[in-house]
């Protein structure tokens, strides 16, 4: 399709903007796609490039440095020491001898182990002399996954301490060829707490997204190439490396129970992403309908109404979502009261019928959602300056055209990352759905390997059922995590990158 000048484009109709548009993205698809190869292609030759580079540092620093940076390659701290910087170098020492000392005494066990998670299970063995079963401890494929992790990321963070002492070694040649003075303990320390002193600050933080989010993350991720499940617990009968198999196994049309797991998975992936669309713009949307209600001129008792909502929120979900789901039961309070005024005179299936179930669920999310999004909306509205009103009300605007010009733009522009954020939570909503449904009513057709899901469950709810059900299958839960993340990931790039407060920040500063 040729690209129209900004006259032609002008000149069209609404709906024919709007399929010149849509005609416009299809035919730029092949374009798009290549575009994002070549810069797949890119970032590999820029990794490798780097990769080369930083070999060829490190052969021009060791032929063309000192001795004392020689010596360095081979005991850490050694350049530093001998230049002054006793507590560095002591530091580097000091690293280097307590990971020589635990890849020997432990390390080297857990990278063996690692290849295979473990040669021999626990067993338990007769012993005629007391006349009874013994057991005989054997590996623990779960510890070996988790240690070997460990130790391979202690070797990448000794090679890297190893290059900063390479670096620091580079450094201290150049200052000294200089005719400068090298830097003493105390100016390191000065320029800690001074100049440095936001790395001084972010070094616990970084270790504790390391220890706490990466390294499980990483641990997970490496779950999903392994067969763990209930049947093999890790240390009384083994579980090992499967490959791709738990993920051939997720998009083939059946899995090893019988069941199309495929099917299971295309089916609440969509439901999930229809739910987390629903329950994230209803709320929006309203919430800042309500705020523009109440804070309409005119309207009286402003902090009654506020309140009233808010006291939705004030009770914990797990209360009020486990009250209204017994509301809505077949022999709940509301079946009861409608029979009673002859309005039915069968019990409304609210959580047995699969669409009414999911329609119900997005209701009720509305009223538990609305109120944030009011008091949110409400503090915005505040801020908007009244002149840009008053001068479209002069210029003619209705309400409307003031809504869409004005407030919704400003809105976006304040709350895009909020609603990116909402989006993202919703996609993972566990107490809604889980409180209120369960993720019933139950689907036959989605009788898998990783047990029953429900209509309603969402991909975090089945997530629950398969690792806390009979099957324990840890090996599947961690695939559908793994996908939870890329599904999210996707989402969340392209929303930040079309949001107004990330691509129009200067029409509103």
């Amino acid at each position: 399709m040729r690209k129209k000048n900004d006259l032609e484009y002008l000149r069209l109709n609404k709906l024919q903007k709007f399929f010149y548009r849509i005609g416009f993205f299809i035919t730029n698809i092949p374009k798009h796609l290549l575009t994002f190869f070549i810069f797949i292609g890119k970032f590999f030759v820029k990794i490798f490039k780097k990769i080369g580079n930083e070999f060829k540092f490190l052969g021009t620093t060791f032929v063309h440095g000192s001795w004392k940076t020689k010596i360095s390659y081979f005991i850490l701290g050694f350049g530093n020491i001998s230049r002054g910087q006793v507590a560095k170098g002591l530091l580097f020492f000091l690293f280097e001898a307590v990971f020589i000392f635990y890849m020997i005494t432990s390390g080297g066990y857990w990278l063996g182990k690692f290849q295979n998670l473990g040669d021999a299970a626990q067993v338990q063995v007769y012993n005629p002399t007391y006349d009874t079963y013994e057991t005989v401890p054997g590996d623990n494929s779960f510890k070996i996954l988790l240690y070997g992790l460990l130790t391979i990321v202690f070797i990448i963070a000794f090679i890297v301490t190893w290059r900063i002492n390479v670096k620091q070694c580079y450094l201290c040649d150049q200052i000294e060829q200089s005719g400068k003075k090298v830097k003493t303990n105390k100016d390191d320390l000065k320029s800690l707490l001074d100049n440095n002193f936001h790395k001084t600050l972010l070094t616990l933080p970084i270790l504790g997204v390391m220890a706490f989010t990466i390294i499980p993350i990483i641990f997970m991720i490496l779950v999903a190439f392994t067969n763990m499940d209930a049947t093999k617990d890790g240390y009384s009968n083994l579980f090992t490396w499967v490959g791709m198999d738990n993920f051939n196994e997720l998009f083939s049309f059946r899995d090893s129970s019988g069941g199309n797991l495929s099917l299971a998975f295309g089916e609440i992936l969509s439901w999930t992403l229809i739910w987390a669309i629903f329950a994230t713009f209803t709320n929006y949307f309203l919430g800042m309908f309500v705020a523009i209600m109440i804070n309409k001129k005119g309207i009286k008792f402003k902090k009654l109404w506020r309140g009233i909502f808010v006291l939705t929120i004030a009770i914990p979900q797990f209360v009020s979502l486990l009250y209204v789901s017994k509301l809505f039961a077949k022999n709940g309070l509301i079946n009861g009261l409608l029979m009673d005024w002859g309005i039915i005179k069968e019990v409304i299936p609210f959580w047995t019928d699969p669409t009414l179930a999911r329609v119900m669920v997005i209701l009720i999310n509305i009223w538990i959602g609305i109120p944030y999004l009011m008091l949110i909306a409400t503090g915005i509205l505040m801020n908007i300056p009244q002149d840009l009103y008053e001068s479209a009300k002069i210029d003619g605007a209705n309400v409307w055209q003031q809504y869409t010009r004005i407030t919704l733009p400003y809105m976006l522009f304040v709350t895009g990352p909020y609603l990116l954020t909402s989006f993202i939570g919703n996609l993972n909503n566990f107490n809604v759905i889980y409180l209120l449904t369960g993720g019933e009513p139950t689907d036959p057709r989605l009788l898998t390997s990783g047990g029953s899901a429900g209509s309603t469950d969402l991909l975090i709810t089945w997530l629950f059922k398969i690792t806390t059900g009979a099957t324990n299958n840890y090996k599947l839960a961690a695939v559908i995590a793994i996908m939870i993340f890329i599904v999210v990931a996707v989402i969340s790039l392209i929303v930040y990158n079309i949001m107004p407060s990330n691509r129009n920040e200067r029409d509103f500063s």
